[in-house]
């Protein structure tokens, strides 16, 4: 009995380190002189993490939470619903909220544009409000839309009072849930389009001009830097959410929690820093860069090209780049209809045969079937369909 016990005890052993064995790694083997309460740090391409602190603390985000209202925006507008150039009436709510603002009055007329620069620069909560009011009715109806979206990207710790970041015990996120948020934000280019200015002027032509300064210093010292957003409130502290890019390499950077002023810019370049000095961005070919071609049977046209399912390429660390290669597996052919958007194969990044990454391969075209008429043209022609 009792060698049968310790038998089951062996193997249970036995087991626990092979789990063991094959959990990953630490994430960073470096220490980071970071006061912020947590901090992360990611390959915007890939999600990979590369340097983490306590990444899924609960903490306030403060006017971080722009971000959110600024990519709920962009999907109205890319959903048609609204457009950049509509005028937007403040309404006597909007108007009312105060800390950073940009003065609106009730009843004032601004552009969409102009109020979503007020939100990006100026980090407004009166013009948060105003779009909020403008896309879903009411501020309370955005602010569901807002926790939707949140769940939709995995923010599992996260929970939207308001859209502007005011202080509220029930508003709180991590670092890890506003790094999905960034990673999806970058899908939106007009996002960073409108984080990377620097000064607007808005009632130019009134006697209340207004002039927009962004609250990203980055922009300025920190070249490469071109999104997202500040925040600070007494409990939140000090804290951002950017983005920066050098030659291929796109990162992610969110600090929450700084205690000093200007510190979450400092940590935020720390982050940076350690980011471009370890790593670097091997890339094989763009989005809907054209990396060959297939055979369409029975369709209108004899091919169609194909196109990755966006950029491909892989992070490494500096110095590990070599003898890597990329593998492209594609069917010989489909027979028509073909839809755009159709996976027809792989492309694999490969290192020592072990395969690092893959990404799908996509028809880049609708191909529609062909007629009899068109058939027997290609017989003639010698055009075999398959």
């Amino acid at each position: 009995m009792f060698q049968q016990r310790c038998k089951k005890i062996s193997v249970l052993l036995l087991i626990v380190f092979l789990f063991i064995a094959i959990l990953p790694l630490p994430l960073q083997a470096v220490e980071l002189p970071l006061t912020a309460a947590s901090a992360i740090l990611v390959d915007a391409h890939s999600g990979k993490i590369l340097y983490e602190k306590e990444p899924h603390k609960k903490l306030y985000p403060a006017s971080m939470t722009k971000l959110m209202t600024l990519v709920l925006a962009m999907d109205a507008i890319e959903s048609g619903k609204i457009n950049l150039d509509d005028v937007v009436v403040a309404s006597e709510n909007a108007a009312s909220f105060r800390g950073s603002h940009i003065f609106l009055s009730p009843g004032e007329e601004l552009t969409l544009h102009e109020l979503l620069l007020g939100i990006a620069l100026a980090s407004g909560n009166d013009a948060a409000v105003a779009v909020a009011e403008y896309i879903s009715g009411t501020h309370e109806a955005f602010i569901n839309l807002m926790n939707n979206k949140a769940k939709e990207l995995g923010m599992k710790g996260t929970n939207f009072a308001n859209c502007n970041g005011l202080h509220n015990p029930n508003h709180y996120s991590t670092t890890y849930d506003f790094s999905l948020l960034a990673r999806y934000a970058l899908k939106h280019s007009q996002i960073l389009e409108i984080c990377s200015v620097k000064h607007y002027r808005i009632r130019t032509e009134t006697k209340r001009p207004f002039q927009y300064d962004n609250k990203n210093k980055l922009l300025w010292f920190y070249p490469g830097t071109d999104g997202f957003k500040t925040g600070w409130t007494e409990d939140a502290k000090y804290c951002f959410v950017g983005t920066c890019q050098k030659d291929n390499l796109r990162l992610i950077s969110v600090v929450m929690g700084v205690p000093a002023p200007q510190g979450h810019f400092s940590e935020t370049k720390t982050l940076f820093n350690y980011g471009f000095s370890q790593f670097t961005f091997k890339e094989f070919c763009q989005e809907n860069e054209i990396i060959g071609e297939i055979y369409v049977g029975e369709g209108k046209e004899n091919k169609v090209d194909v196109v990755p399912e966006g950029k491909v390429g892989i992070i490494l660390p500096k110095g590990e780049d070599k003898d890597i290669t990329a593998e492209i597996e594609l069917v010989p052919f489909v027979n028509a209809p073909v839809n755009k958007g159709d996976v027809v194969g792989y492309i694999s990044i490969v290192k020592n045969g072990e395969i690092l990454s893959r990404a799908n391969l996509l028809v880049k075209e609708d191909v529609a079937k062909g007629s009899l008429w068109q058939m027997i043209k290609k017989v003639f022609k010698g055009v075999v369909t398959m």
